[in-house]
């Protein structure tokens, strides 16, 4: 393909090209030229353009296909208009002469296509360059219309459009012709030429003043034509004509020139005229009343549904502010529409004209107006309804007037009422909380006159009001019972009116209904209120025949709608409900003949209305309380099941006897039946199937001829990707409301809610705006399709072939359009069974079921109906699946293949092609490839079908199934496959849309199976991508919407398999266009639906990865041209792409395209919003600011501004701009959103500020150092919590505001005490509302939202608490130093208060109640985490704070606070130390306040005579408990924050002692909870949770410490000091030792511990120690929290045996003493600093205390003790062998080690010879080492051995090591220090000699000083030497000196005898002392001279050491 990138087409490569390869190859090369004469120099383009034009002239003659005509046109104009027009005259010459060629053959056809597109093509690009050639251009046009064909009217029209838009003003004299010209192809036969025709239309009345003056009345007539029989498209294109030019006849536009408008049409004439299309569709006076007389002037729908389309159009194009300004004019004249007679001459005709103006209003007023606007709206609406309301009463008292008037105004009143009811309804919806001040103003008194419409006398007007009080209660939650108080009270008062009666009772359930919609829920109470009354309805049903029905729908209607409330309120009610049911039917088959017997018609009404509203009630309960419907349940329903279905069994009869007024009530009764049944298992009622299965039969195949369309069952027939079959009335577009009408052939009219008063309380489906239940006649027919689907699987054989046969047999009796009637709804069933058998992976059975199976299907792929053919092919599939027998897919397919080979009609191509696709779509690659490519042969042939575009469209999607399929198998075919369909797409013409359809969904399929190969560069890789490129532009180019989806599609497929080949500069700005332009038109007038959702999903996609470069093309797009962005309100060159979405999001209502959207701005946002952080910043501030107008986008807004901290948080120093710099911004968008109308706006604000407050608590003001920045923002913060703390704020706002109130106080922001009394006073009064307990409580919502509000304010008590508890550790040690400071108590107290102890006063205050609440809250929470077995344990009335009915809610949101509250509690206690205050002892509560939420509770008397330490155990066991049960098993979604309260509550517990008691004597209790602690720690990774832990075991031990020697002091007391031999049994182990795992303490503790170090250290555990990574002999590197752990786990294990008895303690010694040492070998590294690390240190301390235990002496475990540390000692020596192997571990930590063990250890453990000599040894090396500080520690440890008590351990090491020290001090003469360390050694050498000196007896002490004194002499310096000696030989010069003088005169014959000895020494020491005395003396001349008045110190330092 590179061959076609050049600006002129290669010809010689292009004639050696295939025919099939030519047409790619020039669309290849005229999109690459479009794109290069944009961007090449003028002088090369005008240097080829002669050559360029002959080119482009002969492809124009070269019959080129629509795409590639398309472009050759295109390029033609670009070409002109960038080079020279010389010789444009000449092409437009050719292009005329080709036009008026008389060559009418089909080869020469696309040729002249091509020459009207260049036309038209040129003139639009070159305007008025042109002169005056249009005329005889448009003249000739005109001419070749007369005589063309359907595709060359088609583009005529097109090329008129572009000729009157290139030319504007200039066409004026030929407008009357193409105005001629254009009407008569406004009613074309082809659709796509009425298309086009409307397209020139409007752009003709740009221009043309007559349209919209003269003609108008001629235009609208003729836009009512051209809507008969009319599709989508036409619909769409012909509605915005008439609506352009009527808003243009209305508001003319300005700047007309000279030629001002003749006349200004009114707005009354605009909607008269549109008001005559929709009462009387187009025809004139005469048809219509010709019609009248022969009394069938039914309006055709397509001519309604258009106009209704026109009206929206109309008001969109003059705007929202027109709107605003007209509304009540336009309302008054649309709702007169629907009040005409005309308009609602049938039940059908009414329904479907109320769904046109429901339509109207919601598209208009829904979408085009602000929340200002809306709100003004509903008040006008608001006034209709009580127009229309007083007009009826006044007709219905008005019995002076003729009867008829009445009826007439009631029955036109209704329809208008139920349109004006809906809207308001949608609207009050809508606007959500934002509504409350309109429904609470009483001037207009929205409520009072919705209600008084409950009394209307038409059921539909009440209904249609019942609902519009659900929307309210949907909006309003706080409104729900407040309406249900009213509408029960108004049932109650007003009982004996019918109307009263059946419209309160749809109000009570549309309004238990919106409950499922509000999450705060209703009081329980009301479900027992409203279960009562219906119980009284229905008990007085009979009391009075004229309210019987009514009583008895009301009744069960209520029933129903209650069970939506759930199992919680439902399970009180079920005993009373299940009698009801079981009264309602006859108990046995007798009672049901006697019935028969008796009854007279009336009877029967009322009993089958009461037994459907029982069934019903059934249905309702199945769906919604699935929790209770247990086995138990379904038994008791059965026999009134039965009974039932022996009742309907009888109907037939019963309808013989009375006639038409039993049939609705019979088929209701029926439709219920089937759909309870559909719902119960099968087994369950096997014994019924052959009643049950006759009734279905007969329901399906005595179908009344009326219902010949039931394609209301399709979504049961057909796969929903065959919708593109079925024509475009399946698909979902924006005008779906009104389309629906079309669906069902008109008959219908669509769904509405009086046809099933039941579904008001149902959920609506998505996308609904309204219930649309269908006629009970069909719903009865679905109800039994459904049913035989699930009873279907569960039939035997026999039975199943049986009824095959028995439908086979019906289908040959029924004739004509009865027979489809049976024919569809037989294969819905079928197909309906055949789906449930292949779910249960079930089979269809032998030959003979098959047999009657197939006969059935085969006869229907034949039919002439498309939705038989395509749900034949469906059913044959599912067949295959079902029989899952590969001879027998073999047979239906061969089958196929014969028929596709004879057949030569379209019905039988079509229906057997899509049978092969369906077989593919359900059995995968059916098997051989043999198989496969017969297939395709046959589809790929089909699909060139030309004549008839239908078989093509078959074919292609079946092959799009085959390909999608067959997986890789397909492979083979894919290169055939492609160059087919990108053939087909340069070559089909535009009109056939549904064939680009399927190619499109070919092309998406094959690109699927190339997959990532896409990517590679192999041999055909760049010619399938370039192939898969050209269909999909060549889709681009498309007119049609849904190609143009289909072409999205496959790029987002390229995208994601090739990104790198998929051009994004030229993909998003097509899809921008898409997106924005159209949406100008609001929602209606703009493209298709499913093109925006695959716009949304392909932009989603792109951002994911390439945000950057999506915005920057978006950005270009809006640069280039204003001419789409700028209509939208948000501009898109201002705010980008975003902006736009944003905007979007106001006006998209489709669920699907918002969610897109929203993650879409998401996408962007995490990628962008670092870098773009203010443009977000201001882009979130605009949309918030605006929510006065939309508020629909301001919930999305601030979730996006969360994100946007989160996001930028972490990259935060990734750009210039930050975060902190837009805090005002932040806090200002959060005030604004946290004190919004909107509920949901409220929540998000808050949770925003919840987030700034934790993002930047510690943030410092850089202006004023030590303050936050968030000072300052004190009083926003306020303003924002206080609106959520008054009265009517709903609960979950205030509970959210609550946990911002303890987050602000406990962040530390504020010190100013007055300051925090603002956000405290409003926890306070919160605190207060807690207090005063349930009658208090707010009755407008469920209890378990006072739970959660209580428990929300208690929750942020507790942090708050806990905050100020830690401050005040924190501060405790500062304030102590700050006492011993002498400052008066008084100052203090004044000026020291600090933050923290003004708030612990503030709590301190609260904290007596807060306490009491706190632990009931604890006690309620313990309970309700019970498991279900004790569930009848529980407290009758409730708890503290929840009641019994509300337990399942209440739950969550204990759930959510227990923590904090559990660790507040354990807080307190531990500062009260378990003492019981007076106000404790006074309500003597252990654990419930006495408030009075707890008045009439027995406990509290129970409580009272409890002693204190009764009620100290109880709360102490109640914390324990509750900590265990949840640390046993926390959930894998428990908040890590929970676990570490939990475990910090138990520290703060065990810290008292007396809890410590308690667990020290409970031993069982301590083993639970370590056994509990220790699975944490192996669970949870987290070192928070682990260190918390650790601690709570060292409480453990510690108490357990303190039990067993409280047991040793009581022992000495009480036995004396005797026998004190026996005293120390107490503790682990006793006499024997053995410590069982499972119930000993210290074997717990050791678990747990070894767990601990085995985690962090993994080479101790004992299996590893000879594999590879135990004798690594690397040591381990730890972090810092391991460091911690391991140093608590060392310290654990120190303590552990003073837990044990003594020989308890030799069972545990070996493990302590292996996990010591161990850790002190793997840790004890050389650390470059030379210290110590923590472990080893921990470890050395360890050491110290076993060693040194008081267990190593006692008699008992004296020996094995003794053998045991021998073996310890052994094992450090020898891991620590520098002779034998060298090792990085620190010689100073091992000798410390060794040292511990002598000094420590008894004298048998360290006296054997083979360790002593051994230890000798290590000291040897560590005094002979290089490194002087290794060599000071080894004399300091030395020194420390030599002073040893006991001189049989000392002696050894005197004499083997003192030598040593000796030549060490002597070699310093040679080389003195100069190092501080040398130096240091140095010292302690000589302070080792001295300390022998003062050990040795008398008589060998001389010896000793003999060798010291000339150790120390030798350190003297001469004096030469001093003055140039480095200081730490100076240094060592004074000491040596000091110690001579000191030494001297303690021994002074040595000391002489010495001196005398040896000259030099003598000399040496005398100049050493001169020099010090004259250098005294200097030094104290100098003194007095610089301080005459100063005392000189009494001591005298030799030693200047000011140099360290």
């Amino acid at each position: 393909m590179e061959q076609a990138h050049g600006l002129l087409l290669n010809e010689e490569f292009y004639s050696k090209l295939s025919e099939s390869k030519k047409p790619e190859f020039v669309f290849e090369w005229l999109q690459f030229l479009q794109k290069l004469l944009v961007a090449a120099s003028k002088a090369d383009i005008k240097e080829k353009q002669k050559t360029l034009v002959e080119q482009l002239t002969a492809l124009l003659e070269s019959s080129p296909g629509p795409p590639a005509r398309k472009l050759i046109a295109k390029n033609l104009a670009l070409l002109y208009s960038i080079g020279d027009t010389f010789s444009v005259y000449q092409t437009i010459d050719k292009c005329n002469e080709i036009i008026r060629s008389k060559d009418d053959s089909p080869s020469y056809l696309p040729t002249k296509l091509a020459a009207i597109a260049c036309l038209g093509a040129l003139y639009e690009q070159l305007g008025r360059m042109l002169g005056n050639t249009h005329t005889h251009t448009v003249g000739n046009l005109l001419k070749a219309i007369k005589s063309a064909e359907s595709q060359g009217r088609y583009e005529i029209m097109l090329s008129l459009q572009k000729v009157l838009l290139g030319q504007g003003v200039a066409a004026v004299p030929c407008h009357r012709d193409i105005y001629k010209a254009a009407r008569s192809c406004l009613t074309d036969r082809s659709m796509a030429v009425r298309c086009a025709a409307a397209k020139c239309l409007l752009e003709l009345q740009k221009e043309a003043l007559f349209m919209w003056t003269t003609e108008l009345e001629n235009v609208a007539t003729l836009c009512f034509k051209a809507f008969e029989g009319s599709n989508y498209d036409v619909r769409v294109s012909v509605s915005k004509l008439l609506g352009t030019i009527l808003a243009t006849a209305v508001v003319p536009k300005q700047g007309t020139g000279a030629r001002q408008v003749v006349r200004k049409t009114s707005l009354e004439e605009a909607m008269d005229l549109l008001a005559s299309g929709f009462l009387r569709g187009g025809s004139g006076f005469l048809r219509v009343s010709g019609e009248i007389l022969k009394g069938s002037s039914s309006v055709n729908r397509d001519v309604r549904i258009g106009v209704t389309q026109a009206y929206v159009t109309f008001v969109s194009t003059l705007g929202g502010q027109w709107l605003e300004l007209n509304f009540a004019s336009l309302l008054g004249h649309i709702l007169e529409l629907v009040s005409h007679p005309k308009a609602t001459q049938t039940q059908i005709d009414a329904i479907c004209c109320r769904r046109c103006v429901s339509f109207i209003l919601r598209a208009t007023v829904g979408n085009l107006l602000g929340e200002k606007a809306q709100i003004a709206a509903a008040k006008e609406i608001c006034q209709a309804v009580g127009k229309q309301k007083k007009a009826v009463d006044a007709a219905m008292n008005d019995s002076n007037v003729e009867m008829k008037v009445g009826t007439m105004d009631v029955s036109a009143s209704q329809h208008v009422l139920v349109c004006a009811l809906q809207e308001l309804g949608s609207l009050i919806q809508a606007l959500g909380s934002t509504a409350a001040p309109l429904l609470l103003d009483s001037t207009t008194g929205v409520l009072d006159k919705v209600i008084s419409v409950l009394l209307h006398p038409s059921l539909s007007a009440r209904l249609a009001a019942a609902w519009c009080l659900r929307c309210f209660a949907v909006a309003l939650p706080f409104k729900v019972s407040p309406l249900l108080d009213r509408c029960i009270e108004r049932l109650n008062a007003l009982r004996s009116s019918p109307e009263a009666v059946t419209g309160y009772s749809f109000a009570i359930a549309a309004l238990l209904g919106a409950v499922q919609h509000c999450p705060l829920g209703i009081p329980h109470g009301k479900g027992k209120l409203i279960m009562t009354q219906a119980e009284e309805i229905l008990c007085t049903a009979v009391q009075n025949s004229r309210l019987s029905v009514q009583r008895t729908q009301a009744g069960w209607l209520l029933i129903s709608a209650l069970m939506t409330l759930g199992p919680a309120v439902i399970h009180h009610h079920l005993p009373r409900i299940l009698l009801l049911w079981k009264s309602v039917f006859p108990q046995s088959p007798k009672d049901l003949e006697t019935e028969i017997n008796r009854g007279d018609c009336f009877t029967w009404q009322v009993t089958l209305e009461e037994r459907a509203g029982a069934l019903c009630a059934m249905k309702s309960f199945a769906l919604h309380c699935g929790d209770l419907f247990s086995g138990d349940v379904i038994e008791r329903l059965l026999p009134p099941l039965k009974s039932a279905v022996a009742l309907s069994t009888e109907l037939p009869s019963l309808n013989k006897s009375y006639g038409t007024p039993l049939k609705t009530a019979s088929v209701v009764f029926r439709q219920r039946l089937y759909e309870i049944l559909a719902l119960l298992p099968p087994k369950t009622y096997e014994g019924s199937f052959n009643s049950v299965l006759k009734e279905l039969i007969a329901e399906l195949t005595l179908a009344d001829n009326q219902m010949f369309a039931a394609t209301f069952l399709l979504p049961s027939l057909c796969h929903q990707d065959d919708a593109l079959l079925l024509g475009s009335w399946l698909q979902e577009t924006d005008h779906r409301f009104i389309e629906e009408q079309l669906k069902l052939g008109g008959v219908l009219g669509g769904g509405s809610l009086e046809h099933d008063p039941f579904n008001i309380y149902e959920r609506l489906a998505d996308g609904e705006l309204i219930p649309t239940p269908l006629p009970p006649v069909l719903s009865v027919v679905r109800a039994a399709v459904e049913l035989f689907g699930v009873i279907f699987p569960y039939l035997d054989i026999n039975h199943r072939a049986q009824i095959l046969e028995q439908f086979t047999e019906s289908l040959k009796h029924a004739k004509g359009s009865k027979q489809q009637t049976v024919q569809i709804n037989v294969f819905a069933a079928f197909c309906c069974g055949l789906k449930r058998l292949a779910c249960m992976k079930g089979n269809l059975g032998p030959e003979e079921v098959r047999r009657a199976a197939l006969t059935l299907v085969m006869h229907s792929l034949e039919s002439a109906n498309i939705l038989l053919r395509c749900a034949a092919a469906e059913t044959l599939a599912r067949l295959a699946q079902v029989v899952a027998d590969s001879a027998f897919t073999a047979r239906l397919s061969q089958m196929s293949f014969e028929k596709l080979k004879s057949a030569r009609d379209v019905i039988s191509r079509t229906g057997h092609s899509m049978a092969l696709g369906s077989l593919y779509r359900y059995l995968g690659g059916i098997g051989s490839y043999q198989h496969l490519n017969a297939c395709v042969s046959i589809l790929h042939t089909l699909s060139q079908d030309s004549t008839s575009p239908e078989v093509q469209t078959w074919a292609l999607h079946s092959l799009s199934l085959l390909i999608d399929s067959s997986g890789p198998m397909y492979n083979t075919h894919v290169e055939s496959s492609l160059s087919l369909v990108t053939l087909l797409l340069l070559s089909v013409p535009p009109a056939h849309a549904e064939v680009h359809q399927s190619l499109g969904r070919c092309l998406n399929a094959l690109i699927t199976t190339l997959g990532p190969e896409l990517q590679g560069n192999s041999k055909y890789v760049p010619l399938l991508r370039t192939s898969c490129l050209v269909g999909c532009a060549a889709m681009q180019d498309n007119p049609d919407c849904l190609v143009q989806t289909e072409a999205i599609s496959c790029l987002q497929q390229l995208h994601m398999f090739a990104p790198r080949h998929v051009n994004l500069s030229s993909l998003v700005p097509s899809l921008c266009e898409i997106l924005l332009d159209n949406s100008v038109w609001v929602n209606l007038c703009s493209s298709h639906l499913l093109l925006r959702r695959a716009v949304i999903a392909c932009l989603r996609q792109l951002v994911q990865k390439e945000a950057a470069e999506v915005l920057e093309y978006a950005m270009a797009l809006a640069k280039e041209s204003s001419k789409g962005s700028c209509k939208l309100d948000v501009n898109i060159s201002e705010s980008g792409l975003e902006g736009a979405l944003f905007s979007l999001l106001d006006r998209e209502s489709d669920q699907q395209l918002r969610q897109d959207i929203r993650e879409t701005l998401s996408h962007i946002l995490s990628s962008m919003a670092v870098e773009k952080l203010s443009h977000w910043l201001k882009l979130c501030k605009d949309v918030l600011s605006a929510s006065a107008d939309f508020t629909t986008t301001a919930p999305v807004d601030t979730t996006q501004e969360e994100e946007d901290e989160r996001g930028d948080d972490e990259t935060i120093f990734t750009s210039g701009d930050f975060l902190v710099v837009h805090l005002a911004d932040l806090i200002r968008m959060a005030f604004m959103a946290a004190t919004d109308h909107s509920n949901a706006l409220r929540l998000s604000g808050l949770e925003m500020l919840l987030v700034i407050i934790r993002k930047f608590a510690n943030v410092p003001e850089p202006e004023f150092p030590g303050h936050v920045i968030l000072e300052q923002y004190q009083a926003n913060v306020g303003a924002a919590l206080r609106p959520a703390f008054t009265i009517d704020t709903p609960p979950d706002v205030t509970a959210k505001a609550c946990q911002i109130c303890s987050a602000w106080i406990g962040s530390g922001v504020v010190s100013d005490i007055n300051d925090l009394r603002r956000v405290h006073q409003l926890l306070a009064t919160s605190l207060t509302k807690v207090q005063a307990g349930k009658e208090a409580q707010n009755q407008l919502y469920n209890e378990s939202t006072s739970t959660m509000e209580i428990l929300a304010v208690l929750k942020a008590w507790a942090e708050v608490y806990i905050v100020t508890v830690e401050r005040q550790k924190m501060c405790a040690p500062r304030q102590k130093q700050f006492l011993k400071v002498e400052i008066s108590a008084a100052e203090v107290s004044r000026d020291a208060v600090s933050a923290g102890d003004g708030l612990l006063g503030l709590v301190q205050a609260e904290l007596g109640t807060l306490s009491k609440l706190w632990l009931a809250v604890l006690h309620d929470h313990a309970l309700l985490t019970l498991s279900p077995e004790y569930t009848n344990q529980l407290p009758a009335g409730g708890g503290a704070f929840y009641t019994s009915e509300t337990i399942e809610s209440a739950r969550p949101h204990y759930y959510n606070s227990w923590a904090p509250i559990l660790h507040a509690t354990a807080l307190w206690l531990n500062s009260t130390d378990f003492v019981l205050t007076d106000s404790d002892e006074d309500s003597s509560s252990l654990s419930r306040p006495v408030t009075p939420t707890m008045l009439g509770h027995e406990s509290t008397l129970t409580n009272a005579v409890k002693s204190p330490e009764d009620v100290n155990t109880d709360r102490f066991h109640l914390i324990l408990g509750i900590s265990v049960e949840f640390l046993c098993s926390p959930r894998p979604d428990a908040p890590m924050e929970s676990i570490i309260a939990c475990l910090h509550a138990l520290h703060s517990l065990l810290d008292v002692l007396w809890p410590r008691c308690k667990i020290g004597s409970d031993q069982e209790l301590g083993v639970e909870l370590l056994n509990v602690l220790h699975r944490l720690i192996v669970t949870r990774e987290s070192p928070l949770i682990q260190l918390a832990a650790i601690d709570v075991v060292e409480q453990i031990i510690r108490a357990a410490q303190e039990h067993v020697k409280e047991k040793r002091r009581s022992a000495e007391v009480d036995d004396g000091a005797a026998e004190k031999e026996t005293l120390p049994e107490f503790g682990e182990g006793s006499d024997t030792g053995g410590l069982v795992p499972g119930k000993s303490l210290v074997f717990a503790t050791l678990e747990l511990t070894l767990s601990v170090l085995v985690r962090q250290l993994p080479q101790l555990n004992p299996k590893l120690v000879n594999s590879p990574i135990g004798s690594s002999g690397k040591p381990q590197l730890l972090s810092e929290d391991g460091i911690k752990l391991v140093v608590a786990a060392l310290r654990i294990l120190s303590e552990l045996i003073s837990v044990c008895s003594p020989t308890g303690s030799v069972s545990i010694l070996p493990t302590v003493l292996y996990l010591i040492t161990g850790v002190l070998k793997e840790t004890a590294v050389r650390r470059l600093d030379g210290c110590i690390s923590l472990t080893v240190n921990a470890a050395l301390q360890a050491l110290k205390a076993v060693v040194a235990s008081p267990m190593a002496r006692a008699e008992k475990s004296h020996a094995a003790w003794t053998k045991l540390l021998r073996s310890a000692l052994a094992t450090v020596l020898e891991f620590w062998n520098p002779e034998l192997n060298p090792s990085d571990l620190d010689e100073v930590s091992m000798l410390t080690a060794i040292s511990i063990f002598l000094m420590s250890a008894n004298q048998e453990v360290t006296c054997v010879q083979c360790l002593e000599k051994k230890c000798i040894n290590r000291f040897k090396i560590i005094l002979g080492s290089k490194n002087p500080v290794i060599r000071t520690h080894g004399y300091r440890l030395l020194q420390s051995v030599f002073q040893h008590p006991n001189k049989a351990v000392s002696t050894p090491y005197i004499h083997s090591l003192t030598i040593l020290v000796v030549d060490g001090l002597r070699e310093v003469e040679k080389e003195k220090p100069s190092t501080c360390a040398e130096l240091q050694a140095v010292l302690e050498g000589v302070k080792t000699l001295e300390a022998l000196v003062s050990l040795a007896d008398e008589e060998n002490r001389i010896y000793l000083v003999a060798l010291l004194l000339p150790i120390l002499i030798s350190f003297l310096l001469d004096e030469n030497a001093l003055t140039s000696a480095p200081n730490p030989a100076k240094s060592l010069h004074e000491f040596a000196l000091h110690n001579l003088m000191r030494q001297g005169p303690q021994y002074p014959a040595i000391f002489q005898k010495l001196v005398g000895a040896s000259p030099a020494m003598k000399a040496r020491l005398e100049g050493a002392v001169k020099g010090n005395q004259e250098s005294i003396k200097a030094k104290k001349a100098a003194g007095q001279s610089r301080c005459s008045g100063k005392k000189s110190p009494s001591i005298q330092l030799k030693t200047d050491f000011s140099n360290f």
